[in-house]
């Protein structure tokens, strides 16, 4: 979605209002004598997967709806190198020009996205720069990701005539460039810099921006994240990621167990399309991914249903499942966070799995709902539904009466002038002995010999 202004008098610069769909503005920008239309978009916080396929939808709506321009407002620290080279890659084939306004900062990946733009506007103070890859531990990436970040770098820069060793000191500290940085520390630009060697031009803030640009006066439309990339947002969360996996697997468990296919397995399929869904429509997941954990599934199946014991498909699916969930949430170009991140997922996974599980296992057995609607069935039950077992007589713990029969183990007892089916708790007990009961379990009544005489009724 894009807000864009009602139409009211321009300031010097531009002019900005309530929030309306951009296809509500197609008709205003083709209205005669309208001024220039100018798309909005931020970039701003972490450059994460789910920013990509944002600017990707924006720079199409933004040429179908006839903008002018469309201007990347940046702030930020960087994020994933996969992000930035999808952004870039969608900028180069943007049909609308795009510019970028460097609102402040933008390193490492936040460089990158800028200098993609045909014209770089930097704010007074701005900087610019330190793109080296690092991993999870803050520790520079290997050198394939930095040479893949450094050849993006030269090639963005040596399309709009630059000098690309300017670029590449952002990468490589290795890379020295005459008066501005020495071998060994990695290069940032100031605004100033950046203005004095082509890279930028100055503007004060962004009204000044779209002055600079040559749009003074033009209508201003801000994107917005729609519904549907908050929900996959939403959805590739590492906090919710492993609910939707646990989720899944626990609906795809509860469905092995019974028969027939029903709620628990519908609810898991569709935990797991919702992963897997919202990880490939960020880039993340691929066909390969999804193949893994479908193979996966079916090797354990087959040990579990087919093969006794666990052994060579037991072991080949545990390893192809986690290996395709794993995979499904790095991406291109993962740094050693990204990995950690990812298998920290898939061991939240498991945890909530087991516990889950383990307190189905001790909570369902004793639930009334369950036992009164038959899927589970209690000791006992009604005659209206069904087989009973027997009642239990926990009245008669403690009871002492006489052996009626030798019980070998299993006899019968007299208690008062009821007889019952009892059996000995461990040794042969012969007739007339006096005997105690131990426990009532149903039909089960275990006795042991009586500690006090008690006589037995006549025989």
């Amino acid at each position: 979605m894009l807000a864009a202004p009602p139409g009211t008098a321009p300031r010097r610069a531009g002019r900005s209002a309530a929030f309306l769909p951009l296809a509500a503005f197609a008709a205003l920008w083709a209205a005669p004598g309208a001024a220039q239309q100018v798309v909005r978009v931020p970039v701003s916080g972490t450059v994460e997967m789910g920013l990509a396929p944002f600017i990707e939808r924006v720079l199409e709506e933004a040429a179908d709806a006839g903008a002018d321009a469309v201007v990347l407002d940046i702030e930020t620290q960087g994020g994933r190198v996969d992000a930035a080279l999808r952004i870039t890659s969608a900028v180069s084939r943007s049909a609308v020009p795009v510019y970028s306004f460097v609102n402040m900062y933008a390193y490492s990946a936040g460089a990158m996205i800028a200098l993609s733009a045909e014209r770089v506007v930097m704010r007074e103070g701005a900087v610019m720069g330190a793109a080296t890859p690092v991993d999870g531990s803050g520790e520079k990436a290997s050198e394939k990701m930095v040479s893949a970040m450094r050849a993006q770098m030269r090639a963005l820069t040596e399309a709009r005539g630059l000098d690309p060793a300017v670029a590449e000191a952002m990468v490589d500290e290795e890379i020295a460039v005459a008066g501005l940085v020495e071998e060994g520390k990695l290069l940032t630009l100031t605004t100033q810099e950046a203005v004095a060697l082509d890279y930028a031009v100055e503007a004060a803030d962004w009204d000044d921006a779209l002055e600079v640009l040559g749009m003074a006066g033009a209508e201003v439309a801000s994107a917005e994240v729609n519904w549907a990339e908050r929900m996959v947002r939403f959805f590739t969360n590492p906090v919710v990621a492993p609910l939707l996996l646990s989720l899944g697997f626990l609906g795809l468990l509860f469905e092995i167990k019974s028969p027939g296919f029903g709620i628990p397995g519908s609810v898991g399929l569709a935990a797991l399309a919702l992963f897997f869904g919202a990880h490939q429509l960020v880039g993340l997941a691929g066909a390969m991914d999804v193949i893994l954990v479908v193979a996966g599934v079916i090797l354990v199946l087959v040990e579990v249903l087919v093969v006794p014991g666990f052994g060579v498909f037991g072991i080949a699916g545990v390893a192809a499942l986690v290996a395709g969930l794993v995979t499904a949430q790095l991406g291109r170009f993962p740094t050693g966070n990204d990995i950690v991140q990812a298998v920290t997922v898939i061991l939240a996974a498991i945890l909530l799995v087991t516990m889950t599980a383990w307190s189905l296992l001790r909570s369902l057995p004793n639930s009334w709902r369950l036992r009164r609607s038959g899927v589970i069935l209690g000791e006992s039950t009604d005659r209206e539904e069904g087989y009973t077992s027997a009642e239990v007589r926990s009245e008669l713990v403690g009871e002492v009466g006489v052996a009626m029969t030798d019980l070998r183990p299993a006899g019968v007892g007299i208690f008062g002038e009821e007889r019952v089916d009892v059996v000995s708790e461990s040794e042969w007990i012969r007739e007339g002995t006096p005997i105690r009961v131990l426990a009532a379990e149903g039909y089960r009544h275990v006795v042991r010999p009586a500690d006090i005489q008690s006589a037995g009724p006549e025989r």
